[in-house]
């Protein structure tokens, strides 16, 4: 009798999860040759549920891509805001920072410094290859680039040098201070037609440098999604802000 009842049990567990959501499907690794980079990187694709039948989707880049897959569960979250209907369906790329024939070698210090080469590889030969492999809106204003720490900073280049080609940059928890000019690129540049959100953790999170950085884009014009954590460098902090990020540029209302 008690395993009849724990197998009712189970089925209806089944049954539920099957109803009440459906999840989206995320590629395996896909190389891409760079000649931009002059090396192989790695990247997978969230394609969210009823594919199929979609078209022009907007595309979410994401670097440290494999970090937002485990640490911050991201194609979870997305599933999440759309079966909601907080979002609209999007594309999600997750580029791996890590050289995909030897994972040990970890490429984003070099990557991330506001590496020029790195935008010619997004603008010449990544974006063209999702463009042309996935039914994407191949446009500048459905395309976000998101990234944490030096990604963050990653984003924050791509919004000076790659805003012909991106009309969102997201930044959590920005590390800066390797582009020590980074301040004056944005005065120079003047406002350009970009989208930022900007967060921060308020406990050993470079809190102070984020606080700064998000005074100096609203001085400069921007008008910035900010948000603030009471926690750490850490998922604790980014994975319950990544539906902040989502609604800010792919909400329904937008």
């Amino acid at each position: 009798m008690m395993r009849l009842f724990t197998l009712l049990v189970w089925l209806c567990l089944v049954f539920a999860a099957s109803t009440v959501h459906s999840a989206g499907t995320l590629t395996d690794n896909r190389i891409i040759s760079s000649f931009a980079l002059e090396y192989d990187l790695q990247y997978r694709v969230y394609l969210p549920e009823g594919y199929e039948t979609l078209e022009n989707l907007p595309v979410i880049y994401i670097t440290d891509g494999q970090w937002y897959i485990g640490g911050g569960d991201m194609p979870a979250k997305i599933d999440e805001e759309i079966l909601e209907g907080r979002i609209e369906p999007v594309i999600a790329v997750f580029i791996d920072n890590r050289d995909p024939h030897n994972l040990r070698d970890n490429r984003r210090n070099y990557q991330f410094f506001c590496n020029k080469d790195y935008v010619r590889f997004f603008g010449e030969e990544l974006i063209p290859e999702i463009d042309g492999d996935f039914k994407t809106h191949a446009d500048r204003e459905s395309r976000v680039i998101l990234g944490l720490s030096f990604g963050g900073l990653n984003s924050a280049c791509f919004g000076v040098y790659a805003y012909p080609i991106f009309a969102g940059i997201a930044m959590q928890s920005p590390a800066l201070h390797p582009v020590r000019n980074l301040y004056d690129m944005y005065s120079q540049a003047g406002k350009l037609p970009i989208k930022i959100f900007l967060s921060s953790g308020s406990v050993n999170d470079n809190t102070q440098a984020n606080r700064r950085w998000h005074k100096h884009l609203k001085e400069i014009g921007y008008d910035v999604e900010y948000r603030e954590i009471r926690q750490g460098h850490n998922w604790k902090n980014w994975r319950p802000l990544l539906d902040d990020v989502l609604q800010t540029y792919f909400s329904v209302q937008n």
